[in-house]
């Protein structure tokens, strides 16, 4: 039996090609991902270790220490110079650091943003920072100096000498560059930028002179990390920490390898539905090759095979196929890691250099995956298979389904159906948390129960086409017949494609609702003509409101600035706005009170915060401000809040004496005749044209919400087209063989009188006919599990409301059609081209 199993896979390679492709691109997703994501997590983690070998004991605030405002900065220079004598310290080196954006030759934003840092270059007493050794040049010294990292000076071009234009908080500064330095830092590694300033400049950037973020420690020759930080912990304050260098580097390496796992998991979920779209393809295949086999099963049952025996040549050459899908699905999964490191570099997101990273885990998994995924799909043909009776060796045709067998189908999907729409739609009357598990479940068995239906809703379906068919005379009418002779077979190929285009279709519906409440948000309460901003969400100086305010287009102007404050024991954050103006910049929607008189000790408050607290109009709030300093604010207002705008706020006039540094986390801008490009213009002109500050209308801010939620549907959309290709493959594979199976049919038609080009059409038409009734499930389904989702997102998002892509939807539907054309191509050109006398002689 093994040698009539082998046999039988090296007699139908043809027929086994596209399960073999099937498996093979799934597999392929799979060990591309553990390939991809191992190397880049091995790449950043030896690339963090590089950046702590310098350090073996750091001094940081203590982030679960139990602080109030006021209380003293953990790390000042008296901490930094009493460590720096201790017995085992051979160095100690204080670091401050913060957001630089730095401007490229063209004024644009080198990186946009993301990971552009400034730190403090801190010399020993030999005169160098071992951190960052100067590869020309030298050291910044003084205000006006900076260093930038060798591989932004490649990017960009500078050189030492050079003058460049770069933001910390807003105002324009202008720099000489004085030095280029290498750096074992991650974040340059991935494409960041590193500036270096010296230390009393980035202190007063970033912080208070004599103030650090970190201090850092070197042991002296003979002292262990661990007898260090013992040393160190005496002098500590209660507001601080000691962690070693060993310990900081398991750490970043576990967030590395956490941040990376959450990537990789979301590619196998991506690769999991290519299998599970391959499954319908593996089944289907081996149902027709058993089918078309049945003579041949029957004469080896006639011989003497028992039922076990048939069933395990089926899985055995199951496992062939298997195998072989694995090989070759690694060996592409190698070239798809080493492609996507390839990609990210092509985006603009550099990798640290790494040999590729090929385990023993990808090579096992996806050997497995490839066998265990064949085999359990091809399982019930081989059951099938088994129960093929000796007699059948006598006739021609096995034993077709029983009315009794389709009613029992037909019951336990209508029963599956009912039971996932019934669980699906309690989870939308449940908040997120509670809705994952009946709206997960729920979701499973609506798309088995639909699966298990579709063959009884073909036959209706199909039906509906037929007046469009009935245009292409005798083949259009052929391809219905053809497409509805075989209802599981139809069901099969044409679930493929839904699969695919109900998870594409649900994702649209379900990121257009949140892209529209998440913009009506973040609209609807700005009467502003503009919001200024830094890039990365980092905080503004107060000179560019000031800038904002002198301009004579300008007619109201208010900052958004945030303060920690102590309230009943627990810390809020207030809001500070230019009280005077804040009314012509928001519209905001009062439960009480108004935004009349806010200014003094006036504050207002949203309405979530003001019940949670039990405050109403006319309550005094005694609070403890960012300085340590006691005071009372008197509400005069409840407003309704919502995610983009809510908490307590008060008067800047009020606020900015108690904080630490004051800084505004946005800008609102009213001027003279509105919102328009030659204002917009203008107001950059006013900010120095500085490329790392967005000047944003409502339109901006709208297209921008669009552009996030465009790039993440993008993504899926990429990652879904496998299991789209998977279903293509599908539709191939069984038209090629039902094309094998009809060669007699076809050589008859041929022969009475229906011409290459009609045999071509009808398998074209009976092609885009399963593809558009798989497509019509799949929109419908995907439609309903947006709707649902949306209303779970509805309970967190108020704004949020159903928008149905009839354009995407309708694209979804004309790609569903080219899947059939593509996918007919090599099975209608197969069919037209059968020899007639030699088809109708086929067996």
């Amino acid at each position: 039996m093994f040698r009539t199993a082998v046999r039988n896979v090296l007699a139908h390679k043809a027929r086994l090609l596209m399960t073999v492709l099937a498996v093979l691109l799934g597999v392929a997703f799979v060990a591309g991902t553990l390939v991809f994501t191992s190397t880049v997590s091995t790449a950043f983690q030896k690339s963090s270790e590089k950046g702590f070998e310098h350090v073996d004991v750091a001094l940081r605030p203590d982030a679960d220490a139990s602080t109030t405002p006021g209380d003293a900065p953990a790390l000042r220079q008296e901490l930094l110079d009493e460590a720096a004598g201790l017995p085992g310290v051979a160095r100690a080196t204080g670091t401050v650091s913060g957001f630089a954006a730095l401007a490229d030759r063209d004024g644009d934003l080198v990186g946009q943003g993301w990971s552009s840092r400034g730190t403090n270059y801190s010399p020993g007493a030999d005169g160098s920072d071992d951190r960052y050794p100067m590869r020309s040049g030298r050291a910044p010294q003084r205000p006006g100096e900076i260093a930038l990292d060798a591989k932004t000076a490649e990017r960009t071009g500078y050189e030492v000498g050079d003058t460049v234009r770069m933001s910390v908080d807003g105002p324009v500064r202008t720099e000489t560059v004085t030095g280029v330095f290498t750096t074992d830092d991650g974040n340059v590694a991935a494409g960041g930028t590193l500036v270096l300033f010296d230390t009393a400049t980035a202190q007063r950037l970033y912080g208070e002179p004599g103030q650090y973020d970190e201090i850092t420690l070197t042991a002296a020759d003979g002292t262990s990390q661990a007898e260090l930080k013992r040393t160190v912990e005496d002098i500590l304050p209660d507001t601080a920490e000691a962690i070693t260098g060993a310990r900081l580097a398991d750490d970043q390496s576990r967030m590395i390898e956490s941040e990376m796992s959450g990537m990789q998991t979301s590619m196998l979920v991506f690769a999991g539905i290519a299998l599970f779209v391959g499954v319908f393809i593996i089944a289907n295949t081996f149902t027709m090759l058993v089918a078309q086999r049945t003579k041949e099963l029957a004469l080896l049952r006639a011989v003497g095979a028992s039922r076990r025996q048939v069933t395990r040549s089926v899985l055995i050459e199951a496992t062939v196929v298997g195998l072989v899908a694995g090989v070759a699905g690694l060996a592409a999964g190698v070239g798809i890691g080493a492609g996507l490191r390839s990609l990210m570099g092509s985006l603009g997101v550099t990798v640290p250099d790494g040999p590729l990273q090929v385990g023993t885990g990808a090579i096992v998994t996806s050997l497995l995956v490839g066998v265990v995924v064949t085999v359990l799909a091809a399982w019930l043909p081989a059951r099938r298979a088994a129960k093929i009776p000796p007699v059948a060796a006598m006739n021609s045709v096995h034993a077709t389904a029983t009315g009794r067998g389709l009613l029992v189908r037909n019951t336990i999907g209508s029963l599956l159906a009912a039971g996932g729409a019934a669980l699906v739609l309690a989870g939308t009357g449940m908040d997120a948390d509670a809705a994952k598990g009946p709206m997960g479940l729920g979701a499973a068995l609506l798309v088995i129960g639909v699966f298990v239906l579709t063959p009884l809703l073909s036959r209706p379906l199909i039906a509906a086409a037929s007046p469009l068919l009935r245009v292409f005379g005798i083949s259009g009418k052929l391809a219905r017949l053809n497409a509805v002779r075989n209802p599981r077979r139809t069901a099969a190929t044409a679930s493929a494609l839904m699969i695919g285009l109900t998870l594409i279709t649900g994702m649209t519906v379900l990121a257009g609702g949140a892209q529209k409440g998440i913009e009506k948000m973040a609209t609807d309460a700005l009467k502003a003509d503009y919001a200024v901003s830094m890039a990365s969400f980092n905080p503004l100086a107060p000179e560019v409101a000031k800038s904002l305010a002198d301009d004579e287009r300008v007619t109201a102007v208010s900052p958004l600035r945030s303060s920690p404050a102590e309230i009943d024991g627990s810390t809020e954050y207030l809001t500070g706005v230019n009280g005077r103006d804040l009314g012509e910049l928001l519209s905001l929607d009062f439960a009480s009170g108004s935004l009349e008189g806010l200014s003094g000790d006036a504050a207002i408050v949203d309405a979530d915060t003001a019940e949670a607290y039990g405050w109403t109009r006319g309550s005094t709030i005694p609070l403890t401000y960012e300085d340590g300093e006691r005071g009372e604010l008197s509400i005069t207002g409840v407003y309704e809040g919502n995610e983009m705008l809510s908490g307590i706020m008060l008067d800047t006039a009020t606020l900015d004496p108690h904080m630490e540094r004051v800084t505004d986390l946005q800008v609102l801008v009213k001027t003279e005749g509105g919102a328009s490009e030659a204002t917009q213009n203008a107001l950059e002109r006013a900010l120095g044209d500085n490329p790392a500050i967005l000047v944003q209308d409502e339109g901006d801010i709208s297209e921008e919400i669009a552009s996030m939620f465009t790039l993440m549907l993008n993504m899926l959309y990429g990652l879904l087209a496998m299991a789209v290709v998977v279903a293509v493959l599908g539709v191939v594979n069984t038209l090629a063989m039902s094309v094998f199976e009809r060669s007699p049919e076809i050589g008859m038609l041929r022969a009475v009188g229906l011409d290459r080009r009609s045999v071509k059409s009808m398998v074209r038409l009976e092609s885009v006919v399963i593809s558009l009734f798989g497509g019509v499930m799949g929109l419908s389904l995907g439609v309903f599990f947006g709707w649902a989702a949306g209303e779970i997102v509805g309970g967190v998002l108020p704004t949020y409301e159903l928008v149905l892509p009839w354009g995407r939807m309708g694209l979804f539907l004309l790609l569903a059609a080219l899947v059939g054309v593509l996918a007919a191509m090599w099975p209608a050109r197969r069919a037209s081209r059968l020899n007639m006398l030699a088809a109708i002689k086929a067996e």
